[in-house]
C-alpha cells in the first residue's frame, strides 16, 4: 500500500471511529395486562355505574369546578364497553372509583375526540386520591402528557409535585387514537407506563393509599378497560 493509501484510509478509519453512536431506539415492551392477564378487577364490570362518584374540584383557571348536581357528562355504553366523558358538558370534575387501593397497577385506555386545529385537550388519570379530591397523583393525557404530577404530602404538608421536566420520552398518540396508560403504584413509587414504555416516575409518594378516578376538563375523552390488580 502506497503512503498515499495509507494516509487516507486512516483519515477515513479515523472519522468513522470518532463519528458518535447514534442512541438507542426504546424497545417496546408488553402491558402487564397483556403480560399477566389473570387477578385483574374490572372497575367497569357494572354498566350502572353505581361505585363511582362525581367529584367537584377546584377551579383552574378559567374552567370552573364541576357542578356535580347538573346531569353526568360520564355516560358508559355496556354494548361497546367505553365510558365516554362530554368534556364541553362539565366543569372541572373528578369521576371516582368507589374502594381504596394501595399497591396496584392501574391499567386505562383512552382517546380524545379529535377537533379541527390543536386544541389544548386536557384530562387525566388519577391515583391514590383523597375522596374529596384535594390530595391526588395524576398521569396527565393530551399531546404534552406521560408525566406524572400531583398535590400530595411532602413532610406531611400538602405540596404540588411536577415530574413533568423529567419525563422520558412523549409517546402519546394524537387525538382520535387510542393510548394505553399504565400506573404502578408499589410503596413510594408511583411509575407511569405509557403506550410501551415507562415514561415517568415518582419516586417519594408518602400517601400510601386512594382512590383511582378520571378527570373531566373540557374535552370530549373515551376510556375503555380500566382494571387494576392489587399487588
Amino acid at each position: 500500500m502506497t503512503p498515499t493509501v495509507l494516509l487516507l484510509t486512516t483519515l477515513v478509519l479515523g472519522s468513522q471511529a470518532a463519528a458518535p453512536a447514534p442512541a438507542p431506539a426504546t424497545t417496546p415492551t408488553r402491558s402487564a395486562l397483556e403480560t399477566d392477564p389473570a387477578g385483574w378487577v374490572d372497575l367497569l364490570a357494572d354498566p350502572s355505574l353505581k361505585d363511582w362518584t362525581r367529584v367537584s374540584l377546584r377551579p383552574v383557571g378559567e374552567l370552573p369546578a364541576g357542578d356535580v348536581t347538573a346531569p353526568s357528562p360520564w355516560q358508559f355504553d355496556a354494548a361497546s364497553g367505553v365510558l365516554t366523558c362530554e368534556g364541553d358538558k362539565a366543569g372541572h370534575e373528578m369521576f371516582r372509583s368507589g374502594p381504596e387501593f394501595g399497591d396496584v397497577i392501574l391499567h386505562v385506555e383512552w382517546r380524545f375526540t379529535k377537533l379541527e386545529g390543536t386544541p389544548p385537550y386536557n384530562a387525566g388519570v388519577y391515583v391514590r386520591t383523597s375522596a374529596d379530591g384535594v390530595i391526588w397523583h395524576q398521569a396527565q393525557t393530551g399531546p404534552g402528557g406521560g408525566y406524572l404530577f400531583g398535590n400530595t404530602l411532602v413532610g406531611g404538608t400538602a405540596q404540588r409535585v411536577n415530574r413533568r421536566d423529567a419525563m422520558r420520552e412523549n409517546r402519546v398518540k394524537p387525538a382520535g387514537e387510542w393510548n394505553t396508560y399504565e400506573i404502578r403504584a408499589v410503596g413510594k413509587t408511583v411509575s407511569l407506563w405509557v403506550n410501551g414504555a415507562v415514561t415517568s416516575e415518582f419516586p417519594d409518594c408518602e400517601v400510601p393509599r386512594g382512590h383511582i378516578g378520571l378527570e373531566a376538563e373540557g374535552y370530549r375523552i373515551e376510556f375503555r378497560n380500566i382494571k387494576v390488580k392489587r399487588l
